[in-house]
């Protein structure tokens, strides 16, 4: 298995959104971040040989991490047209000859029907924005309905949610660690060019 900063490097080649969309909260995973939540799946016996699918996808960082991990396969999904275009530019970037499908879909209502072990990995909208609080709830749904393992990244403070979403949906969160969202500016709102926020993973089992 190569280490953690390898996979980091081989993705840091991924491009991230070209024309990011606010109200999708298009931030892209830094590499480093994806790396780590790549690494602690692969550790756990959740990607080699089986079927990752990455809610959410973007421009296809978790996605592509999971890929050079010998999965059988990777689904991406993602709403926007154009990311998903990045996403197929990034994997040639990267080079990896996993299958990957990269399907173009609202990923909280995911036309996904896989009878083999799945694995989710997602990075999805914090809720930020008005009219989209709690915007995680809805990823978190189509995750416990459709893989055996999943890994999010949340909001710091979002434990106790997490815990009580996975708990009335039969899951159980196993592992939890805090890692830092590097954040470029990109809108016009931000008033810094860069900011870490602190962001929290966790993996849940679903039954």
């Amino acid at each position: 298995m190569a280490t953690k900063a390898a996979l980091e490097t081989q993705l840091s080649v991924v491009a991230g959104f070209e024309n990011p969309r606010v109200e999708l909260e298009q931030y892209p995973t830094p590499p480093g971040l994806a790396a780590h939540v790549v690494h602690v799946a692969d550790l756990n016996g959740d990607v080699e040989g089986k079927t990752v699918v990455d809610l959410g996808t973007g421009t296809g960082m978790l996605a592509l991490g999971a890929a050079l991990r010998g999965p059988a396969r990777v689904v991406g999904v993602d709403i926007d047209a154009d990311a998903l275009d990045t996403a197929r530019e990034n994997r040639i970037r990267v080079g990896t000859t996993t299958p990957i499908h990269w399907v173009r879909a609202d990923a909280t209502q995911a036309p996904l029907c896989i009878d083999e072990p799945t694995t989710v990995l997602m990075n999805p909208p914090f809720g930020a924005q008005h009219g989209h609080e709690h915007a995680d709830r809805a990823f978190l749904q189509t995750a416990a309905s459709l893989s055996d393992v999943s890994y999010s990244v949340h909001n710091t403070g979002s434990q106790k949610f997490v815990e009580a979403f996975a708990a009335d949906e039969g899951g159980e969160v196993t592992h939890a660690f805090r890692a830092t969202f590097s954040l470029d500016r990109q809108f016009d709102f931000h008033d810094e060019d860069s900011k870490d926020i602190d962001t929290e993973v966790f993996r849940i089992e679903w039954n």
